[in-house]
């Protein structure tokens, strides 16, 4: 089970990473507005994605994905706050799943523990 599981993450990761590339608007509407380099930070965070989502598909990297993808959520975490504060100031019709989405990055953070990090063994 934790093998499938490590596979549907790194999969998943590996699609948000390339919609990074696809659908780049979507991720700039949601940066921190005192952040520099919009752009280059949207498609940094995509990068990331991937190599994050490839680690985890290997039984050899899945530890250091898992620690790495773990690092990941919570430097994103930031732009799913602003998120949910642009969504909620404007009146935005989505804005329960932006708000939803802060709990959901824990969940994220104990999947990639669960999944790749945490020894069963002991």
């Amino acid at each position: 089970m934790k093998h499938f599981s490590r596979i549907l993450m790194g999969l998943l990761y590996i699609a948000a990473g390339i919609n990074h590339f696809r659908n780049p608007g979507f991720y700039l509407q949601i940066m921190p507005h005192r952040l520099p380099w919009h752009e280059a930070l949207v498609q940094a965070s995509g990068v990331c994605e991937i190599i994050c989502g490839l680690l985890v598909l290997y039984s050899r990297t899945a530890r250091v994905g898992g620690w790495l993808t773990i690092l990941l959520l919570i430097a994103v975490f930031p732009a799913n706050i602003q998120m949910a504060i642009d969504w909620v100031h404007t009146g935005h019709t989505h804005a329960w799943v932006a708000i939803a989405r802060l709990p959901l990055q824990l969940l994220l953070i104990w999947w990639a523990y669960g999944a790749c990090v945490r020894d069963d063994k002991k």
